[in-house]
């Protein structure tokens, strides 16, 4: 039986899995949305550009639905938002820089009817029945916010992505008092990130990078050095700046994403860059190697990205050499590592010296590890809770660590992605499933199969047979001797000439007048399967076509 006076809680992303962060709380008649996010496609995804939460439950309830919220302005969080307002154009909210980048997609995707809020943290919004508090809190954006939520069923905090950070470059801690009052207040939920959850102690403060940054500027006086790092990375990208000012370099920038994060951080005073540092990057070869300093993106080896592309020979405005020292200042996402060590093994072919974070602290994390999570738990000390953001054993570990300071194992559950979660003010429990999932997006497309996906997989592992033939109308008898087409299969020219006999008898074997010409193309498609699986132990997609003229 339904409660009309619980709190739903639905997961559309970002649970059991790192990316995609997207969960929606309604009461009543109202919905609001925290984050629509994205996540890039792994090696098994041929073709695919992104991936996103399937959305179907939010399109069909869209007039219920109050607004979207944004925790910061990561593609984790944000890159989903076009192609959510696409389908449902309600109101966002956001700090100043988390709505410049959004802005900046939405005209990239040419969505030009949108309503884009801008608050500030320590402010509070209303929607519907729902009363969001933004409380500032430190991560590797600025502008990240936890959310704190009056519901009528008293208050869920949502951590965002955070860390406390005791020395952070903008000099703007987490806000350690306001979260301290909130949990005095009570709470009663808590929505908490994952994502270093295995990590013990704490995370590293961001000025560890820089001073290791320092260093190996000192190091590297006589070579041009090349920075790769996260283009959201604001504060690493801030201290590059800084430390090129102090060593006399210029500063070029290369990378699409990282010019547009430049601009935008620019524009509401979250980076500052002197008069006189940034050099074009198609004017470097103007300036001596020891003035320059070149920040780039291509810190995960992204195939078209610039750094690959530099260490690939393929990139005009920077042909790597002997004299270069390339910083790669983040670590590999898991799943990239294999792309990450290809790139670096392509530099040093090129002479280059290259830093990475298995060598040195040249890349700290904007997430909470052990010790600060344990933080967040005792300021707030919610009644219930749900881990989120983390892959499954990460929203295991996480209960395990709240269990260790005094959770009890019935206030706190792992959720999946469709599950619809119930909270009074005093019961959390399982409610109905409801559809979600992925939806893969391929340029402007979007898929929420996953057909199109296992078709490519099934394609790239085991090829494409085409077998053509031309039939007479009149009579049904085949006209000249097929045409094969073998594309990803290895067939030899003896195996190939006995496709076409088996087209050919299957062909004969049918009554083709009066006979379905979708039988006959079933017949042949099974007894072509039978014969390749049995000679090459492959299985190829088999496409018949019969054409009757």
């Amino acid at each position: 039986m339904k409660n009309k006076n619980a709190l739903k809680v639905r997961f559309l992303g970002g649970v059991g899995e790192i990316g995609k962060n997207m969960t929606a709380l309604e009461y009543g008649k109202d919905i609001i949305v925290i984050d629509s996010g994205i996540t890039f496609p792994t090696a098994d995804m041929p073709g695919i550009d992104l991936v996103a939460p399937d959305v179907t439950y939010l399109v069909q309830n869209k007039d219920r639905i109050k607004g979207i919220v944004l925790t910061h302005g990561h593609e984790d969080h944000i890159g989903g938002l076009p192609y959510l307002l696409k389908e449902v154009n309600v109101p966002v909210y956001g700090t100043k820089l988390t709505l410049m980048l959004c802005e900046h997609k939405l005209k990239e995707q040419k969505i030009h009817d949108y309503e884009l809020n801008c608050v500030k943290t320590g402010s509070s919004i209303k929607l519907g029945v729902f009363s969001i508090e933004f409380i500032h809190v430190n991560h590797s954006i600025p502008g990240s916010c936890a959310l704190a939520i009056t519901t009528p069923v008293g208050i869920v905090v949502h951590s965002g992505d955070f860390k406390v950070d005791l020395t952070p470059i903008n000099g703007q801690m987490i806000d350690m008092t306001r979260l301290s009052e909130i949990g005095k207040k009570g709470v009663a939920l808590l929505l908490c990130e994952s994502t270093n959850v295995e990590h013990e102690g704490y995370t590293m403060s961001e000025h560890v990078v820089g001073e290791t940054l320092d260093r190996l500027f000192s190091d590297n006086q006589k070579r041009r050095i090349i920075i790769a790092t996260f283009a959201t990375n604001v504060h690493r990208i801030q201290q590059i700046i800084d430390l090129a000012v102090k060593h006399k370099r210029k500063v070029a920038f290369s990378g699409r994403s990282m010019l547009n994060v430049v601009e935008a951080a620019s524009k509401v005073g979250e980076i500052f860059i002197p008069d006189n540092v940034v050099i074009d990057i198609e004017r470097i070869k103007n300036v001596a190697d020891k003035d320059l300093v070149i920040i780039s993106t291509g810190s995960q080896g992204e195939p078209m990205s610039a750094l690959t592309r530099m260490a690939s020979g393929d990139y005009n405005q920077v042909q790597v050499g002997g004299n270069d020292t390339i910083i790669i200042s983040a670590s590999p996402i898991p799943g990239n590592e294999k792309s990450v060590y290809q790139v670096i093994n392509n530099l040093y072919k090129k002479g280059a010296e290259v830093v990475y974070k298995s060598i040195t602290k040249i890349h700290v994390s904007g997430h909470a590890c052990q010790e600060e999570l344990k933080i967040m738990h005792t300021l707030l000390k919610p009644k219930f809770f749900i881990p989120v953001h983390g892959e499954y054993r990460h929203l295991k570990k996480h209960c395990r660590l709240a269990k260790e300071i005094g959770m009890k194992d019935g206030n706190m559950l792992i959720a999946e992605i469709g599950d619809t979660i119930e909270i009074t003010a005093k019961t959390m429990k399982r409610g109905e499933q409801f559809q979600a999932g992925t939806r893969y997006i391929d340029g402007l497309s979007i898929d929420d199969t996953e057909s199109v996906v296992r078709d490519r997989k099934h394609l790239a592992e085991d090829g494409l047979i085409v077998a053509v033939c031309c039939i007479s109308e009149d009579s049904g008898e085949i006209l000249q001797e097929p045409d094969v087409i073998n594309r990803g299969s290895i067939l030899t020219d003896e195996q190939v000439q006995e496709v076409k006999n088996i087209v050919m008898r299957v062909i004969s074997s049918f009554d083709v007048k009066s006979s379905d010409l979708g039988d006959i193309r079933s017949s042949i498609r099974k007894q072509l399967k039978n014969y390749v699986l049995k000679k090459t132990k492959k299985s190829p997609m088999i496409i018949p076509v019969i054409t009757e003229v």
